[in-house]
């Protein structure tokens, strides 16, 4: 079989077993195999194949972070001073270092990046902010949003594999 290198090369049962592994990663290879419709072996070789082609990165617990009283969620706007290629590089490579921040994403808009924080409360989120984000490279202001209940958390659940291979 070819190398696949987009979504477009993978075949039904690729998608097939994307999508059930987003749902549940630590499912056997036996039930995976039923669940897609393919022998063990077959569908032991495509699991092993979508691996080694980077289509699945890595399986994972997912861990409830309001047991560990981690359910602070703020968002904050970041707005750099200087947007130049060096200055972004050095941004993205502080904020990874940050551990209370989830998620970083560069925005096309009125301001730089979006910040997913998750911290225990408003306090620690605070010193988060004030000690550690507004210490960043470049950073010249920020805004934040406190998330007052999470209605959909994609990093719970993975979107529908097979609407991404419509």
């Amino acid at each position: 079989m070819a190398k696949a290198q987009t979504i477009d090369d993978l075949d039904q049962f690729d998608i097939r077993i994307l999508d059930v592994l987003s749902q549940d990663g630590r499912i056997s290879v036996t039930e995976l195999s039923k669940r897609v419709g393919l022998s063990k072996t077959p569908c032991q070789a495509r699991l092993k194949r979508l691996i080694d082609e980077g289509f699945i990165l890595g399986f994972h617990a997912e861990i409830n972070l309001r047991k560990l009283g981690l359910d602070h969620i703020a968002f904050a706007e970041v707005k750099l001073s200087d947007t130049r290629e060096k200055a972004l590089e050095a941004f993205n490579s502080a904020v990874r270092r940050i551990q209370e921040v989830e998620e970083c994403h560069m925005i096309a808009g009125s301001f730089d990046y979006l910040l997913k924080v998750r911290t225990s409360d408003i306090r620690r989120y605070r010193e988060v902010l004030g000690e550690k984000i507004s210490s960043l490279p470049n950073v010249a202001n920020t805004s934040t949003f406190v998330v007052m209940q999470a209605v959909k958390d994609s990093g719970a659940t993975s979107p529908a594999i097979t609407d991404v291979a419509r």
